[in-house]
């Protein structure tokens, strides 16, 4: 099945958490980590998030070039005074891949496109209907779970922020809340290591095995 090339991109604190809904607010690593990103989204022609990651952290995914912009949601339920639908960037596209559909105001629904698919239909359509040849996801870790359940994970950016501990054996990891496995290992190597001891942090890349 046709896909775009992926890669995700997420920071981490010295006990392999990553911050959530839970009163953790974004901006918590350093500038460096912030232009890290910024160049991520450059790079891409469609940018990705969950709708949980999205609406804590406030999210435009706006970036020079208006990539897509997808939103991912198994519930539906979109926030329409959120500040990415008035926040001028790439076309807005909703994946619903559970029963409801969005219930959001008629004239912003003309605005975006609403996708209700299943998240390996979705990426096909990208590749092949919306030409997409590389798709940036900045989480959460729900979604990037469900990217390697299906082994669709190419590249994987991490920022290691040694300067701070979340905590909590709840706490949610880059592949979500910790519980069963994945269905398969999935080889990577190294391809990227910057340790930057000012701010704290390690800058990684890890590229797939195929």
């Amino acid at each position: 099945m046709p896909r775009p090339r992926v890669s995700t991109n997420l920071a981490i604190s010295a006990d392999g958490k990553i911050s959530s809904v839970h009163g953790i607010p974004s901006g918590w690593t350093s500038r460096e980590d912030h232009e890290r990103l910024l160049q991520f989204r450059e790079n891409a022609g469609a940018l990705m998030v969950g709708r949980g990651t999205l609406e804590a952290d406030r999210m435009t995914l706006k970036s020079p070039g208006n990539p897509l912009r997808c939103v991912v949601s198994n519930s539906g339920r979109f926030d329409p005074t959120h500040p990415l639908f008035t926040t001028p960037g790439g076309r807005i596209h909703l994946l619903v891949t559970g029963d409801h559909p969005p219930d959001l105001p008629a004239q912003l629904i003309s605005e975006i496109t609403i996708h209700r698919l299943t998240l390996p239909a979705f990426l096909e359509i990208l590749a092949t209907e919306l030409q997409v040849t590389h798709l940036h996801c900045e989480g959460g870790g729900q979604l990037i779970r469900a990217l390697a359940e299906i082994d669709a994970i190419d590249e994987f950016h991490l920022t290691l922020a040694g300067h701070t501990l979340f905590g909590g054996w709840k706490s949610p990891t880059t592949t979500g809340i910790p519980g069963d496995f994945l269905p398969r290992t999935a080889d990577f190597e190294i391809s990227y290591f910057q340790p930057r001891p000012d701010p704290g942090e390690c800058f990684l890349s890890y590229t797939r095995r195929r």
